[in-house]
């Protein structure tokens, strides 16, 4: 029997998940962006979102990519997604993002208090014994950002629709950090949209599986990993 969390619009979250699983996230409505953060349950291991890329030739995330770290090992697998982009690019949003929404605070908005994914990120890792200082590159789950033949840069509404789901296998224990909080360039009013969590046993990959057949560094990746867990 799996798990599931509903994380509301505005808030953070973060969860120990256990290598073998399955995490489905699924949008509650359009324009749902979140922010999330892996690092491995040693601590050495961290999402690396350069190597992510270059290593599988790509600007975005989708599947079937294989989340790397700054070592090399394979964190997670994509196994499946609705959408065909996940922003990689531009991080997760700081306070400095909200203040053409105006002033905000708990005394006067309580549970509506505006918080940036800066914010939230950082206080879930405290809940774990870390700190600011292990912040690093983001996977913004169901955002798309353009990029032109100039290497500029522009946010597309409506690349996200209520119900999209992004699936990721976890290829060795996890401690899973995110913020559903808009994207900071998201032109559009405050309104952060919720994000639901669901965690189930994965089904062991077979021979073919899609994530070690894309490329030879994603199998290597994979193979360093599972090596490392016999």
């Amino acid at each position: 029997m799996g798990y599931a969390h509903d994380i509301p619009g505005g808030a953070a979250w973060s969860a120990r998940v256990r290598a073998g699983r399955t995490i489905t996230f699924t949008a509650d409505a359009a324009d749902a962006n979140l922010s999330v953060l892996l690092i491995g349950a040693d601590r050495l291991d961290r999402l690396n979102v350069p190597d992510t890329l270059k290593a599988q030739m790509s600007v975005c995330i989708h599947a079937p990519m294989v989340l790397m770290s700054d070592r090399g090992q394979a964190l997670a697998s994509v196994v499946a997604s609705s959408v065909d982009w996940h922003d990689a690019l531009t991080g997760f949003g700081h306070e400095s993002h909200l203040g053409r929404f105006g002033p905000s605070s708990y005394a006067t908005d309580r549970n509506a208090w505006r918080r940036a994914a800066h914010t939230g990120l950082v206080s879930e890792l405290t809940k774990h014994g870390l700190s600011g200082t292990d912040l690093h590159g983001c996977v913004n789950v169901f955002t798309k950002i353009a990029v032109d033949d100039r290497a500029g840069l522009r946010y597309l509404p409506g690349h996200c629709t209520a119900g999209d789901t992004l699936v990721l296998r976890t290829e060795q224990d996890l401690l899973l950090v995110a913020a559903a909080v808009p994207h900071p360039m998201n032109p559009a009013d405050w309104a952060p949209v919720g994000v639901r969590v669901d965690i189930d046993l994965a089904e062991p990959p077979e021979p073919d599986d899609p994530s070690h057949t894309f490329r030879p560094e994603s199998a290597r990746a994979l193979d360093e990993t599972r090596k490392a867990l016999l």
